[in-house]
């Protein structure tokens, strides 16, 4: 049995020595800011969610995760196992508790509970009735929660093991290179039961260095997507790295960009959804880690890892 059992990712913890420009950066990207103190930022989506990305100023560097838990005695059971942190009252914008972990890897692992909700945003509309004409508002996608998350690191088949135990993940698919027990690439979602989840919240594949392979952040439509993809384009200070397609393990179209530390950000929409009851695929290389349509992962996302 797991230590806890997460129920979906709460936000990512970041670094960067310029918070100017990492608002730009979240701002262009479709998040809007939540709160702001002199040594950090929080960026919410249009969900309910205080926050779904912070940055720390500092060197740039990712720092870690944070998973919702169901309650606090959840965060107790995770109290007790062995490199945790005590129950912590969380004296940051959006509050809540947490119990703090080291990874395998020693990025920082929260469990969070009780964190403050904030009214949901408008979205614009991308739909009309019969004898209306449709006029998108250009602009930014609008952001509306943090997805996944995906680390590379050596030895991604015992790195999985880790989170499974600790914070209850479950395989969707897994992908293997050569022989059937040579898995490269683990793509796990979150233990609600009977209830319907992302096909993948947490993804470990095997990299030559260790660190985040990049975040990825939920949109409200294809033409939200799109029209992100104009807004950044547009910008003309930020580096594209992959897409548009429509991945084949989880089914999202997607689209790729870089921040200006390097640190690779998600646009998707459109995801599988699956129950516990889902058995796990095991699926060769050559065909798991393409796309139905759109380019081939490009050499820029495929070795990524940012320390």
């Amino acid at each position: 049995m797991p230590v806890v059992k997460v129920s979906d990712l709460a936000f990512a913890r970041l670094q960067s020595p310029d918070l100017d420009l990492a608002e730009q950066f979240l701002l262009d990207f479709g998040m809007l800011r939540a709160a702001r103190t002199p040594t950090a930022l929080y960026m919410r989506g249009t969900g309910p969610a205080h926050h779904i990305h912070v940055t720390h100023l500092g060197e740039p560097r990712f720092v870690g995760l944070a998973f919702h838990v169901e309650s606090e005695a959840d965060l107790k059971r995770l109290a007790r196992a062995p490199g945790a942190s005590g129950v912590e009252t969380v004296d940051e914008p959006g509050g809540g508790k947490r119990v703090r972990i080291r990874d395998p890897l020693g990025y920082s692992m929260e469990a969070v509970c009780g964190m403050k909700k904030l009214k949901p945003l408008a979205v614009r509309p991308v739909t009309r009735k019969p004898g209306e004409l449709l006029r998108i508002k250009p602009g930014p996608s609008q952001v509306k929660r943090l997805g996944h998350a995906v680390m590379s690191t050596p030895g991604a088949k015992e790195r999985i093991k880790w989170y499974r135990e600790m914070f209850g993940f479950i395989p969707s698919d897994e992908v293997y290179a050569g022989p059937k027990e040579n898995i490269i690439a683990s793509f796990n979602r979150c233990d609600r039961g009977a209830k319907h989840v992302d096909h993948h919240t947490f993804l470990c594949f095997e990299g030559d260095k260790a660190g985040l392979n990049h975040l990825a952040f939920e949109v409200h439509s294809f033409d939200d997507l799109m029209l992100g993809n104009h807004h950044l384009k547009a910008a003309g200070r930020y580096e594209h790295i992959w897409g548009i397609g429509r991945h084949i393990l989880g089914s999202q179209v997607f689209d790729y960009w870089k921040d200006p530390w390097g640190r690779v950000h998600e646009h998707w929409v459109d995801t599988d959804r699956l129950t516990a009851r889902h058995k796990r695929n095991l699926i060769p290389a050559e065909e798991g880690l393409g796309s139905q349509w759109g380019d081939p992962a490009p050499p820029a996302i495929v070795g990524h890892a940012s320390p």
